[in-house]
């Protein structure tokens, strides 16, 4: 099954687009739900925080990688759809936010965190921002979007390559 992007031709440029996407999710699946296959300590206790940046929860450099892995969401969601007003893309990226913590707390993951939510919701928006300020700059979607897709492509299997070399510990981190 394909996903369509509403009200317009499903041309090259929304295939390559909606594969980013799905190659996008699963990384974000393993990262955020699976923590890069690695157990740790806290796992065990479920744990909900309800106050944004709240202290004991705020880390700034979480706070930001946050905001920053849900940008090339809103970019992939602007892209495919393009009709849906900011509105509707404002729920969408707090909604898959939404399923990410709650998949977390359910499963003892990680805590289910009301800053994680808005802080990802922003990175969404902020994507969405991006696209659409571009393509004003541009104006012509197709542009935009085909140099959001090499931007993106490069952008993943740099992403790829390097979960794939901190997973075989080949690099000078570690996060185990």
């Amino acid at each position: 099954m394909q996903v369509q992007p509403i009200g317009k031709e499903y041309n090259s440029a929304d295939k390559w687009t909606t594969w980013l996407l799905m190659v996008y999710l699963m990384v974000i699946t393993w990262i955020i739900l699976f923590k890069l296959g690695v157990q740790f300590s806290y796992m065990e206790n479920r744990k909900i925080n309800l106050i944004p940046f709240a202290n004991g929860y705020y880390d700034k450099m979480e706070t930001l990688m946050n905001v920053l892995i849900f940008v090339p969401l809103g970019i992939y969601a602007t892209a495919l759809f393009k009709r849906w007003a900011f509105n509707t893309q404002l729920i969408f990226f707090f909604l898959i936010s939404l399923i990410l913590e709650s998949l977390q707390y359910l499963l003892k993951i990680g805590t289910f965190d009301i800053t994680d939510l808005l802080t990802n919701t922003s990175g969404g928006m902020i994507g969405y921002l991006l696209f659409w300020t571009v393509g004003k700059l541009t104006q012509d979607s197709q542009k935009t979007q085909k140099f959001f897709n090499i931007v993106s492509t490069i952008g993943t299997i740099t992403i790829v390559l390097l979960l794939i070399l901190l997973k075989l510990n080949m690099l000078p981190i570690r996060y185990q």
